[in-house]
């Protein structure tokens, strides 16, 4: 298989993934994935970048089809909610070996900042209740998704050494 052919079947899977989890926890536990406070688990994808620059479009791709697919979800959130999950995808892949004991854990940050920024923004735009509030809640959802499930499946794939077997180009 081409390079080429990887990256973008990698994308792609990445972006399906991310989509139809965060569609499932919406329908499971509604309101949970969206909003000021709301926890992503599908967020926790995000320590793929770490491994592959594919991650990089897959993740803002899957974001951004959630946000259009999701009836409640508002016009700005399209560009807003997916620039802030490229800008941090970005990030990690490019702080990847910045690590912390095994955790990249400066990299690991990169969601939940680019996230309290942009999103709180947004939401402030669209609901008010301050800036900093907004960006709070946006935050602390972000840091306990990555840093406890994000974290354990960044650890999983290093553990049984799939990031040659997955993401191998």
């Amino acid at each position: 298989m081409s390079k080429n052919t990887r990256f973008l079947a990698q994308a792609a899977i990445i972006a399906a993934l991310y989509a139809v989890l965060t569609h499932l926890q919406n329908l499971l536990l509604p309101g949970s994935a969206t909003w000021a406070i709301q926890m992503r688990l599908s967020e926790a994808l995000c320590v793929l970048a770490f491994f592959t620059p594919a991650a990089i479009p897959g993740l803002t791709l899957g974001c951004l089809l959630f946000n259009i697919t999701f009836a409640a979800a508002l016009p700005l959130d399209f560009v807003v909610g997916s620039l802030a999950t490229l800008l941090a995808a970005f990030a990690m892949w490019k702080l990847r070996s910045v690590k912390v004991g095994r955790l990249p854990l400066l990299g690991l940050l990169m969601p939940a900042i680019t996230n309290a920024l942009l999103v709180g923004w947004e939401l402030t735009v669209y609901i008010g209740g301050g800036f900093f509030l907004n960006a709070l809640y946006v935050a602390l959802g972000e840091l306990a998704v990555l840093l406890v499930p994000g974290s354990l499946l960044y650890l999983a794939i290093l553990r049984r050494n799939l990031q040659g077997k997955l993401f191998s180009c």
